[in-house]
């Protein structure tokens, strides 16, 4: 069956090396049944619970923005992740698997904790609820399992338009609805005129990037009070949330599987497939 019309253009792609840390662009990633290639790949993990060190609760992780992130050598399929390298808020550079590195690492967050690939038998991460009208929580601390085998919160890939990026800002000139608060993988810039939170309709419904990947969106991402929180130029702004709340139910983007992996790149042309 053929393609329907084209609907948006890939404008930005971002893998996170390590969970919750500053991420970095790029113009091509290979994309398998775990999302883009090393993804998320590494996490810090707490050596006194066992849970794994998520922004999702700034009170007990409130500096992991400020640490930067990258992989040396691009990501191989069917290959052992490259060894990450991070750039602590200090400046100073460490590599995983280096001698010093967790310690260095756990002096930088204030808790002991070591840098993982493998993920824990039952990953969990803590998540706090900020006093936000139209939130199920009201200032607490949830323990929140992920999906096995993976430093995914929810979905594996997550998906993000220009669009609602717009919509938010018009409701709300004040705040800065940049990419960054919402750490999605791609970006996608719906075709001319179009406008609010377009990824709701594609819920369900499976889009092919360029020429290769398809993904079938699954669900929309609820955020979380990450959007809020300061990182490099960005300031801390509870009414980032709460615009989310009030606009389209806390929900900015949405997630996806991987039907059929292959190579997406900026400028690939984002379609519905059937």
């Amino acid at each position: 069956m053929a393609n329907g019309p084209a609907i948006g253009t890939v404008v930005a792609i971002w893998r996170y090396p390590v969970k919750s840390m500053q991420g970095e662009e790029l113009s091509t990633s290979p994309v398998d049944e775990r999302g883009l290639l090393g993804d998320r790949g590494y996490a810090l993990v707490h050596a006194e619970d066992g849970k794994v060190a998520s922004a999702k609760n700034p009170r007990k992780w409130p500096h992991l923005f400020e640490f930067r992130t990258g992989y040396p050598e691009a990501p191989v399929s069917g290959r052992p992740l490259p060894l990450v390298r991070i750039t602590l808020p200090d400046g100073s550079v460490h590599t995983g698997g280096a001698a010093g590195t967790d310690a260095a690492l756990s002096t930088a967050v204030g808790r002991p904790v070591s840098l993982r690939a493998a993920v824990p038998e039952k990953p969990v991460l803590e998540e706090y609820w900020p006093d936000i009208d139209g939130l199920a929580h009201r200032e607490t601390v949830t323990d929140e399992k992920m999906p096995e085998n993976t430093f995914f919160d929810v979905g594996i890939v997550h998906l993000l338009t220009t669009a609602a990026l717009q919509a938010l800002a018009e409701s709300y000139p004040q705040g800065k609805f940049e990419v960054r608060r919402f750490r999605p993988n791609i970006v996608v810039a719906p075709a001319t005129g179009t406008r609010g939170f377009v990824e709701n309709d594609w819920v369900e419904r499976t889009l092919r990037l360029g020429d290769e990947v398809r993904l079938q969106i699954t669900m929309p991402c609820g955020r979380c009070v990450m959007t809020t929180l300061p990182q490099g130029d960005l300031p801390r702004d509870t009414s980032i949330l709460r615009t989310a709340v009030q606009q389209n139910q806390g929900n900015v983007g949405v997630y996806a599987r991987v039907v059929r992996g292959g190579i997406v790149r900026q400028g690939d042309t984002v379609t519905i497939d059937g």
